[in-house]
């Protein structure tokens, strides 16, 4: 403890690491203001009743970074940037020049990948932010809009995430993590105090066993997200020596890190995008008024009230998506192509073919390991309420993953940037 603190001060003492810091903090804090500027004509306590009745829209509430819950003029967070990011993703399985881009391009076609995205960001945070609106109009959360006023709140709530955009990209800038990761960090935690604040106040001396039970298995809980979240499995590289000249290259040993959690939270937010739909498609029916439309909205949002069915139809398609995620992102037979260009092989197997099936075998293994880990961290919050009995009592397991990952991930930013300067890192 005592080492992380001398580091830490070591941190505001070196003039430029110092300012690249409180600039991030201070960058950080103009989100969170703009968080609190709610749109025109909300009804809070209405608001805040949905959210709290409603898992999925609890979990979106996340991703956004807390915007939601007070449907602020910053609302859809960064949520349309990344579905935008995660379907030209997609794109590079359907199209081999945008793989090329992407993959063989380096640092110029990444640019322009992520150009790409920003603009089909634009498009869908329109349609998210006019289709929320509706919903929320329906449930006399805010009141009937004419239709200048509902093009000005959508053009408004667009602009806001456009902002923040900006914002998590002059984060990435400063080298102190990734920006659109510290936005939803930043959400997530400062919602930590109103739950603290929540647990206090509903302290019953009579459950002492399930304040108990809860304190060990978020210690459990934790530890276990920080070790599979850093988890890898290293797959030995040699290679072969090559004669250039009058020098000698290659004929060393190195290894091919293979993450058990190769996907992170993008299968969770995959899942979370196909369970939001029926229920959104639920809400609309329900303005028609007409006997088939009320059975088919009461069907759908029926389908998710009980439990047991959510947690296992959420469980089953965060399994789904890592396979499927992992697969897109984690081409066997390119490592192998590239391991061979460069006179590198796995001892023991032949390049090619052999060594194509061999990273599949393996990538097979561990994304059962991690598939299964991302599930049990998205049905958490039902699970730790099963446990201790309380529905204060729980842990949501996808911010913990996220919150554990980009503090790791910024942890080693700033390790860097300590190591540049001859300073001992974390």
């Amino acid at each position: 403890m005592n080492r992380i603190i001398t580091q830490i001060v070591k941190i505001f003492t070196i003039p430029d690491l110092r300012k690249k810091v409180l600039a991030v903090l201070a960058l950080l804090v103009i989100f969170r203001l703009f968080a609190a500027v709610p749109v025109p004509g909300v009804d809070l306590t209405r608001l805040k009743a949905i959210f709290s009745s409603n898992q999925l829209l609890g979990m979106l509430n996340v991703f956004s970074g807390g915007t939601y819950s007070n449907l602020s003029i910053v609302m859809l967070g960064v949520g349309p940037y990344i579905t935008a990011t995660i379907i030209m993703q997609l794109l590079t399985m359907v199209f081999p020049r945008m793989k090329e881009m992407y993959y063989e391009e380096g640092e110029a076609g990444r640019q322009k990948f992520n150009q790409y995205s920003r603009i089909i960001a634009v498009p869908m945070a329109l349609l998210n932010a006019y289709g929320f609106l509706n919903i929320l109009i329906s449930q006399n959360v805010i009141a009937h809009l004419a239709p200048l006023a509902m093009i000005r709140n959508a053009i408004l709530v667009t602009a806001g995430t456009m902002l923040l955009m900006w914002i998590g990209e002059l984060i990435s800038e400063y080298k102190i993590g990734n920006g659109i990761s510290l936005i939803i960090f930043a959400g997530i935690v400062s919602s930590v105090p109103s739950s603290v604040r929540s647990a206090i106040i509903s302290y019953n001396p009579a459950m002492l066993t399930s304040y108990l039970v809860f304190a060990v298995l978020a210690v459990i809980i934790i530890a276990g997200v920080v070790i599979v979240n850093e988890a890898e499995r290293k797959v030995p590289v040699s290679y072969a020596k090559r004669v250039r000249g009058t020098k000698m290259y290659g004929g060393v040993s190195s290894y091919l890190p293979l993450k058990v959690n190769q996907a992170g939270v993008i299968p969770i937010i995959f899942a979370i995008s196909i369970m939001l739909l029926p229920q959104f498609l639920g809400q609309i029916l329900a303005a028609f008024k007409t006997t088939w439309a009320l059975s088919a909205s009461k069907f759908m949002t029926g389908i998710f009230s009980n439990n047991i069915v959510y947690s296992l139809i959420y469980f089953l398609l965060v399994l789904i998506f890592t396979y499927f995620y992992t697969m897109v992102t984690f081409d066997p037979k390119e490592i192998s192509l590239n391991l061979q260009r460069n006179g590198g092989f796995i001892p023991g197997i032949r390049p090619g073919q052999p060594t194509v099936q061999f990273l599949k075998q393996i990538l097979n293994r561990i994304t059962f390991v991690g598939a299964l880990f991302l599930g049990v961290i998205a049905v958490l919050p039902s699970i730790m309420k099963g446990v201790t009995g309380a529905s204060f009592l729980s842990i949501g397991g996808t911010s913990l993953l996220i919150v554990v990952s980009v503090a790791l991930e910024t942890m080693k930013q700033i390790e860097s940037q300590l190591v540049m300067r001859e300073y001992e890192g974390f």
